[in-house]
């Protein structure tokens, strides 16, 4: 340590900011399909500051998720196709650490299930993984990393997975079916299947619990389904055929992919209409509203960039460069 009282200052000062920084350290993580990587973002100055393999190069992952500390990611090896279409089956979910960005393990489902979509419930410490093939959501306690049990949801194709804030209801869009199951997590059964249109994607449930929003891929229309009554309650038109979806933390809208435009629609829940249509790079797939409420990041699939959305002023202010076939996003903090 320095002698002089101001070197004394200026050093302590200096590594109570490096502590700081490394305490709060937080990143944007995206899934590459085509890549079969996954790219971490420094989300301040938003660049690609590390790119991890997969090491899974006949199938990619397309969803991740993290732990409530922040440490560990969660990647299911889903297949080498779409959702539905004949192709090879994954069987297996990474373990990544964050830290040292380094693959630390895996768990293998014993079968091809398609694992898709990983969801954390911090309440409980579990984590929950959709496994499309056995028509279901695997539980899977993290820390010991096996098999608890699962859910079943009564329908193919359970693709996306979205909990209420309580971890108790569960909700997957199952694809070809065109339906939502709702999910009693606790007793580990299906309460419900809401007809919805003959095929949807992606899932997302309002701060309140309220409402459950899934993107009609028939009709450009965006259904909004009645928690309470497990019965659609009304219909958004869009641009065009929407897909991932994520409400912003004030509750007071929700931020809808449309690849068919190109855009971002954000619709006004209180008057459940599009307010704003916002540009983005060709095919954007996933938003994730930053915890701060200040920008929403969005993959967009063709060009393998993120869009970062400024939602003060509604409008792209960054273009971050990612991997082929940008998809799944998950923020560490």
């Amino acid at each position: 340590m320095p002698k002089s009282p101001a070197a004394r200052l200026f050093w302590s000062s200096l590594c109570f900011t490096i502590a700081m920084a490394g305490a709060n350290a937080q990143s944007l993580l995206v899934v590459n399909q085509g890549d079969t990587t996954l790219s971490i973002v420094d989300p301040f100055s938003q660049k690609q500051i590390a790119v991890i393999a997969e090491g899974t190069p006949t199938m990619h992952g397309h969803e991740i998720a993290t732990s409530a500390d922040g440490r560990t990611a969660y990647m299911p090896i889903y297949g080498n196709v779409g959702v539905g279409k004949p192709g090879l089956d994954g069987r297996e979910i990474l373990f990544i650490d964050l830290p040292s960005r380094k693959i630390i393990g895996s768990l293998d489902f014993g079968h091809g299930v398609r694992p898709h979509q990983p969801v954390v419930d911090p309440a409980r410490k579990l984590l929950y993984v959709t496994t499309e093939l056995d028509q279901s959501v695997t539980i899977i306690d993290p820390e010991t990393r096996k098999i608890l049990g699962s859910v079943p949801t009564g329908q193919p194709e359970s693709h996306m997975l979205v909990l209420s804030h309580d971890g108790r209801r569960g909700y997957t869009a199952n694809v070809g079916p065109g339906t939502v199951s709702v999910l009693d997590m606790i007793g580990k059964k299906t309460v419900a299947v809401v007809p919805v249109s003959s095929e949807v994607q992606r899932i997302s449930i309002s701060n309140d619990d309220r409402w459950v929003f899934t993107s009609d891929q028939i009709q450009p229309q965006l259904a909004v389904i009645d928690a309470a009554t497990h019965k659609v309650k009304t219909w958004v038109p869009l641009p065009g055929t929407g897909y991932g979806t994520a409400p912003t933390p004030d509750g007071r809208f929700l931020l809808v992919a449309v690849p068919p435009t190109n855009q971002v629609a954000v619709v006004d829940l209180s008057t459940m209409q599009v307010v704003h249509k916002i540009d983005v790079p060709a095919a954007p797939q996933e938003v994730l509203i930053r915890p701060d409420g200040q920008v929403a990041y969005v993959s967009c699939a063709r060009s393998g960039q993120v869009a970062a959305i400024d939602l003060s002023q509604w409008k792209v202010q960054k273009l971050i460069a990612a991997g082929k076939f940008a998809d799944g996003l998950a923020w560490a903090k």
